[in-house]
């Protein structure tokens, strides 16, 4: 695109975010946007952070003078509006904007809402909210979520017919929903649950993924429900330098210990480092595995990926990337290694297994 044309439309762009935040400045009589308004420009609030190659200037400023109206005019929305709102803010979320204080108060707001107009929502608006109330991972207190969620994919088992994008998407969001279930013991819950993932995984056998993300979830889905999987998923193998500098610490702190690096388990994503000998993942989160960035609120994609290992029966240690400079941090997480080798090599010495020497 010429760079002239390029100026032009960021000035066009900035005109109209200085104009949404001063109407959103005016005295409750003088402002002229409605529900309606409010959600639409969410919307594209999302929208361009999801296409933005680089940030926008005042975008992050915009979307927080937004953001109070929604519990504001909450009971004015319809349907659609809060299938849009849930989509954009689990979006905004999602794209590292840093509000999560404002979106958990957002998204908590409407939930209520879809509960009471479930009998409204298209099937579309389904798989987008089933999406977007998992997508957020931990930033939604799991009670909170569960009744709107029950609502809605019973609504989804009894529509025979859905477009496969419906489809992938409530698949997704289903996943999610157990792995989060999973992580706090809810077995009972979770198999009732796993019915509802069979059947999406089952309308989907025929297929063909289009794309990566497809190829992951329906991989994702046949690793946890046991099933054989029908593709051969294509992830990207990438060492992070948060990941590199704990594996030298590790390995420098303990040099008998095997490490693995990126390695493929079960058809999942690859494991940051493996310790093979005590059946152990290492992960180092780095923001994109947090709400907004905060490394302290897990979205859905890592609780997923989480709950996945966990039930093929790996022992997970999580360590958020800003911590792997901090020795406080670190050393706990190292000394709890090195205690495990020290008692794997006694074992193995008392045994007589040659590998001990």
């Amino acid at each position: 695109m010429d760079e002239r044309v390029k100026h032009t439309q960021a000035a066009l762009l900035s005109t109209l975010l200085d104009a949404i935040r001063f109407n959103c400045s005016k005295k409750a009589d003088a402002r002229d946007i409605d529900a309606q308004g409010i959600a639409n420009l969410l919307w594209v609030m999302a929208k361009l952070a999801d296409i933005a190659q680089e940030p926008t200037p005042g975008l992050n400023e915009t979307v927080t003078a937004l953001l109070p109206y929604v519990k504001a005019q909450k009971a004015n929305f319809k349907q659609q509006g809060i299938t849009n709102l849930l989509w954009a803010t689990a979006k905004l979320a999602d794209n590292g904007q840093e509000q999560t204080a404002r979106f958990k108060v957002a998204m908590a707001a409407l939930l209520p809402f879809v509960n009471a107009l479930k009998a409204n929502f298209n099937p579309q608006e389904i798989a987008n909210l089933l999406w977007a109330t998992a997508k957020p991972g931990e930033l939604l207190e799991l009670n909170i979520v569960t009744t709107a969620f029950e609502s809605l994919i019973y609504r989804i088992s009894e529509t025979p017919q859905l477009s496969q994008q419906d489809i992938w998407m409530s698949l997704w969001g289903v996943m999610v929903w157990c792995a989060r279930l999973s992580l706090i013991s809810n077995a009972n819950q979770n198999s009732v649950i796993e019915k509802y993932m069979d059947d999406l995984f089952t309308r989907l056998e025929n297929t063909s993924p289009n794309n990566e993300d497809e190829q992951s979830i329906i991989a994702l889905a046949a690793s946890w429900l046991g099933r054989a999987c029908p593709i051969v998923p294509h992830y990207l193998r990438t060492m992070s330098q948060p990941q590199a500098e704990f594996r030298d610490q590790l390995q420098s702190c303990i040099p008998s210990l095997k490490i693995e690096e990126e390695k493929y388990l079960n058809s999942l994503p690859p494991v940051d480092l493996l310790l093979p000998d005590h059946n152990m993942v290492i992960e180092i989160q780095g923001p994109f595995h947090y709400v907004c960035g905060d490394f302290k609120t897990r979205n859905g994609s890592t609780l997923l990926k989480i709950a996945l290992l966990k039930k093929a029966g790996f022992e997970i240690m999580e360590i958020p990337a800003n911590t792997v400079w901090d020795q406080d941090s670190i050393k706990p997480c190292i000394d709890q290694i090195k205690t495990r080798e020290g008692a794997s090599r006694l074992e193995s010495e008392s045994t007589g297994d040659p590998l001990a020497d």
